[in-house]
């Protein structure tokens, strides 16, 4: 399933800008911009959104985030222009524009349907979840001993290892998308120093810096698979 973003600003550089960003942790999916009014001004322009769910009429879905109010009151009026088949498939979020258009992004990257999208999207309104008991700081949260193998607790097979991170710029921004994308590959449940691992906002808001140690534990058939792929990611260094 393809889903594609369409991101409606009063700025035209907001709304570009926003799209160039989650562009460089989603380089697949259908992202377009609809920012500013027609002379170049601060505002939002019928025009413009119309024009963006045109250019990806032809995907699975269409996922809208928007700034302001008066962009959601626009962004309105050209759903009430669509036939009803294709405003069907216009689904409009309520997220944070930047950390929503992003994490939505990473979402659609992953393979996700619309739910999937506007789930992810709406995890971007309000405080990650963590699971640390006791007030525990990600770069203090206890990691697993190197490598091990067992039993989740629900009886399924289980891995987990630790592994310390070696790029300059640590957990943060494209390095955590690529982590994201790895782990949504497996079926297995992946965690990383306690916070879901398909989750880009909560593995960002772990903010690990380079030398950091992570702890990744996972539970499913694939567990052992999820593990060794994302210490390999690691020690890669993403690729940097």
């Amino acid at each position: 399933m393809t889903v594609g973003i369409l991101v409606v600003s009063h700025s035209a550089a907001v709304a570009s800008g926003t799209v160039e960003l989650a562009r460089q942790m989603a380089a697949d999916v259908p992202l377009v911009a609809a920012g500013g009014t027609e002379d170049g001004g601060i505002g939002t322009s019928f025009e413009a959104i119309t024009a963006g769910l045109e250019e990806l009429r032809e995907t699975d879905g269409i996922v809208v985030l928007c700034d302001l109010g008066s962009a959601y009151l626009t962004t309105d009026t050209a759903l009430d222009f669509l036939d009803d088949e294709d405003r069907a498939r216009v689904h409009v979020s309520q997220a944070p524009l930047v950390e929503g258009t992003v994490a939505a992004a990473v979402a659609a990257q992953t393979g996700g349907d619309v739910t999937a999208v506007l789930a992810a999207a709406a995890s971007a309104a309000g405080p990650v979840a963590t699971d640390r008991p006791g007030g525990t700081t990600p770069d203090s949260a206890s990691a697993p001993d190197d490598d091990a193998v067992g039993c989740g607790a629900d009886g399924g097979p289980s891995a987990s290892a630790s592994v310390e991170l070696v790029n300059e710029s640590g957990l943060h921004a494209r390095p955590a998308a690529e982590f994201v994308k790895t782990a949504a590959r497996f079926d297995a449940r992946v965690r990383v120093n306690g916070v879901d691992a398909k989750s880009l906002l909560a593995i960002m808001a772990l903010a690990l810096p380079q030398g950091a140690t992570i702890g990744i534990e996972a539970t499913g058939d694939d567990a052992q698979d999820a593990v060794d792929a994302l210490v390999g990611l690691v020690r890669s260094g993403f690729g940097e």
